[in-house]
């Protein structure tokens, strides 16, 4: 789950962190009204909010649009309304949103804050090692994703210790990664360690701080604001919960939540279905390992039967990136006859423009296999996980 980054400034502040004083809006004049609130002089910063990054680099379209970022330094409040009128009821397009863009309904007013240098600082998880990762890089206002894959010494990567502060020694290597010296560690240690104790209290799943502002006085402030939360955890956190904006999730996200599934989109060119957490970083890390990607997963968990299988797939037939589905269902006691119903059902309605491998294991496996061979739709039977991706790479290959 992701919110926006007033939201996540919001967590971030009842967490003692130092953030900008701001304000959201809906209206120009709103923002205008907001913005005499925080400071009679300014400047302020004008965001627009849209659950996408690369806001200050991407540009609007639409009737009354100017092509001017979603970032805007405005430093007259005769201005302000004018700006947020540019923002407000149109189209943001980034290079994370896609060409179509995302439709700007609110903007952010905040407090311009002058800072003497500019870093990154980000939370993930990297379930290779097991372990909450520290992320720091002196690039800004970038796609780290895309920094680590072709400079990965641009990025300081630094494994924690769940249940403890940040080490000393870890305090020290970012200070000499930025060239800082010795007089900036009270403010380093206080930010990150206040960062970590919110990331593990709330199942977030990233923290991106982009980019943190070191002050004068040596003290950090988060001038921007991203955070990822387990989709799993939520339960234990409703106020968090409750901050979802459903016009920012894609229609794929809001159909598997209904359902109950885990959806999950990569930027690869499979389309996986499958159920249970341990099936799906295997099926997921085999497709790597033969140098291809996942272009989103599925993961039903649970009780599986014909229309939620159904209903799956269609889900994972609407993404755009996907030239090939692999299914791999996995259960003692589940009914495979049911599975393979759903499969037929599904791809009668929607199609079947790509290749498709079908792994099946549980009751009535073989009932399975044989109402797909009789549907004479292009599915492809497989014995075991090795087998369904060799054969659906194989079906890519030949159909490239």
């Amino acid at each position: 789950m992701n919110i926006h980054e007033y939201q996540a400034k919001q967590i971030l502040a009842q967490y003692g962190i130092n953030v900008p004083a701001g304000g959201i809006a809906y209206t120009p004049t709103e923002a205008k009204r907001v913005a005499q609130k925080i400071s009679a002089r300014g400047p302020w910063m004008l965001k627009a909010q849209i659950q996408a990054g690369a806001r200050q680099s991407g540009h609007f379209i639409g009737n009354s649009a100017n092509p001017k970022g979603g970032i805007r330094q405005v430093t007259q409040i005769r201005n302000l309304s004018y700006e947020a009128a540019q923002m407000l009821n149109n189209i943001l397009v980034t290079e994370q949103t896609g060409p179509r863009g995302k439709l700007v309904s609110k903007v952010y007013v905040e407090a311009f804050k002058q800072a003497k240098r500019l870093f990154y600082a980000g939370l993930i998880i990297d379930s290779s090692i097991p372990a909450v990762v520290l992320l720091i890089s002196d690039v800004v206002d970038k796609d780290m994703l895309k920094i680590g894959a072709i400079s990965q010494n641009k990025i300081l990567r630094l494994p924690l210790v769940y249940d403890k502060p940040i080490a000393d020694a870890q305090i020290k290597s970012i200070l000499d990664f930025l060239s800082l010296d010795k007089s900036y560690d009270e403010g380093f240690r206080e930010f990150l360690n206040k960062l970590r104790v919110t990331f593990i209290n709330l199942d977030a799943q990233m923290i991106e701080i982009n980019p943190v502002g070191i002050m004068r006085n040596k003290k950090l402030i988060a001038l921007d604001a991203k955070i990822s939360f387990d989709d799993n955890a939520m339960f234990r956190h409703p106020d968090i919960l409750r901050m979802q904006d459903d016009s920012e999730e894609e229609q794929r996200y809001l159909k598997a939540q209904r359902y109950g599934f885990h959806y999950s989109e990569l930027d690869g060119n499979i389309g996986c279905i499958v159920n249970g957490d341990g099936l799906a970083l295997e099926t997921i890390d085999v497709i790597r390992s033969q140098n291809y990607g996942v272009a989103c997963a599925l993961n039903v968990k649970g009780g599986v039967d014909k229309d939620r299988i159904a209903a799956g797939i269609k889900i994972i037939m609407t993404n755009p990136r996907v030239e090939g589905v692999l299914i791999n269902i996995l259960g003692g006691f589940l009914r495979c006859n049911l599975v393979a119903e759903g499969i037929i059902a599904a791809t009668q309605e929607v199609g079947l423009n790509v290749p498709m491998v079908v792994r099946l294991e549980g009751t009535n496996k073989d009932e399975a296999k044989a109402i797909l061979s009789e549907s004479k739709l292009p599915i492809i039977y497989a014995d075991n996980t090795n087998d369904a991706i060799d054969k659906l790479i194989a079906e890519m290959e030949v159909n490239d």
